[in-house]
């Protein structure tokens, strides 16, 4: 939306800042909001037909979406319809990648892989981020080119994503819930081999109850992944990830291709955030301290840049013809590329990485589908009123979303317990669920007796491979 090609085409120039508010909210948030339904809906397929399967019909769904963005040709409603299709296949994606992760990997290493998920999604965000400074940079605003190109190239990551799941197996858990060993024999003779056919990462899981989002350990679990996914958007990033080029122009910065370069450089900062929280945060740092630790560091910048924007006031300073910028101006933009830094090395990627290991094993999808939703939802409230906060707040958004940073930190240190290094097996003694044992005892009671084989695993330390310690049959 920052191309002046794109405002010129869409009907943008010319209007007053309410009624420019209110498209760019709508235009932003239709995206979100489709992001919303898709990973609700992408539960019952996923458990229906597959985490597999159920990706590649995600990333067809986007690319539909595309199409219909690169071709609106100026007509907003079909670019708001191809941003909500869009949305549909990214919410999905959303819920269902790391699931498929935390299904095929050890929990020595899942949340490194899981990290590593959300860093190819920021370097995706940054190279946007620069493609529309190239293209600002190199194709004239004189035609509908500058703007088409960033469009189409969307089209490109889509058809990746479902050529490369061709080449993917199906996890483990889902072609054990579907009684389907060969699939699942073939998956350890070329995926993991250091696994035995029989092991508790593919045992048999239970028939899943509606009612077992409800029982004494499950409830606790998806009200904190709720709080922890509204908390993510409440740290105010996506003020700046859907807005930058504005809010860099709220710091003084004036000039198209200016504006867009800045929202480049915080591109590559968030990426950076988000390869320390992979390589060396998630798991050396832990969850629970990393979210303690990001929001009150994560807050610091927000306070300045609240107080900068109050004290200087480059907006009204830039209409007095006022464009010269201080030492504290330029500080001002390091703290915003110093936020999307520590924001992505913790609340970020903490939260995706712990709402996919917490819950459990037999309704893990829809508990992930509930949380993953409540993001979006989030989201789409952010994003709609954005605009209007900075028109209306100025510098109070920033001051709002630091408070709230400081109060989350407050709410991890007493409320969020560490999960790192544990089984998902073992998740269901740290919150407080019935034990596995006395689970079994009930439907042995309860069921027609047909034997049962109990597996102890260990996870090995400081690697990405389990063992076998002990192995019980009755």
């Amino acid at each position: 939306m920052a191309l002046d090609s794109f405002k010129r085409d869409y009907g943008l120039e010319g209007r007053d800042q309410h009624e420019i508010d209110t498209l760019q909210g709508n235009i932003v948030s239709t995206f979100q909001s489709g992001c919303f339904f898709g990973a609700l809906l992408a539960f019952p397929v996923a458990e229906r037909i597959g985490r597999k399967r159920s990706i590649m019909i995600a990333s067809l769904i986007f690319l539909v979406g595309a199409i219909l963005m690169t071709a609106s040709n100026g007509r907003l409603p079909v670019l708001i319809t191809g941003r909500a299709i869009a949305g549909l296949g990214i919410g999905a994606v959303s819920l269902i990648v790391p699931v498929y992760i935390s299904e095929t990997s050890p929990p020595s290493i899942r949340g490194r892989l899981v990290g590593i998920f959300e860093i190819c999604s920021q370097f995706g965000g940054m190279t946007g981020f620069w493609i529309n400074y190239a293209v600002n940079r190199t194709i004239s605003e004189g035609t509908k080119t500058q703007w088409i190109v960033p469009l189409a190239v969307q089209l490109l990551p889509g058809t990746i994503l479902f050529l490369g799941m061709l080449c993917c197996p199906e996890t483990p858990r889902f072609m054990a819930k579907k009684d389907n060993w060969e699939a699942q024999r073939r998956f350890f003779a070329s995926y993991a081999r250091c696994l035995p056919i029989i092991h508790t990462f593919v045992e048999n899981l239970p028939t899943f109850q509606f009612k077992r989002l409800f029982q004494k350990g499950t409830r606790n679990r998806i009200g904190l992944g709720l709080i922890l996914m509204m908390c993510q958007n409440m740290t105010g990033v996506n003020i700046i990830t859907y807005y930058s080029p504005r809010i860099f122009q709220t710091l003084g910065i004036t000039g198209t291709s200016t504006k867009l370069f800045a929202t480049g450089f915080y591109g590559i900062a968030k990426t950076l955030g988000m390869i320390v929280f992979s390589l060396w945060l998630v798991e050396k740092v832990g969850r629970r301290n990393g979210l303690i630790y990001g929001a009150f560091i994560g807050s610091l910048p927000m306070w300045y840049i609240g107080g900068y924007v109050f004290k200087a006031d480059p907006t009204a300073a830039l209409k007095a013809g006022n464009a010269t910028r201080s030492g504290w101006a330029y500080l001002a933009m390091v703290c915003v590329y110093l936020y999307g830094f520590i924001y992505c090395a913790t609340w970020q990627g903490i939260t995706w990485v712990y709402c996919s290991e917490i819950f459990p094993l037999d309704i893990r999808l829809l508990c992930v589908a509930i949380t993953t939703a409540d993001q979006w939802l989030w989201s789409f409230i952010i994003s709609r009123t954005t605009p209007y906060m900075i028109t209306s707040l100025g510098y109070g958004t920033y001051m709002f979303f630091g408070a709230l940073m400081l109060l989350m930190g407050v709410w991890a240190f007493f409320f969020v317990p560490e999960t790192k290094g544990k089984t998902l097996e073992q998740m269901e003694t740290l919150f407080g669920a019935p034990s596995a044992e006395s689970e079994a005892e009930k439907v042995v009671d309860d069921e027609k007796p047909v034997g049962m084989v109990h597996v102890e695993n260990q996870a090995a330390e400081k690697s990405g491979r389990w063992k076998i310690t002990r192995v019980l049959s009755a």
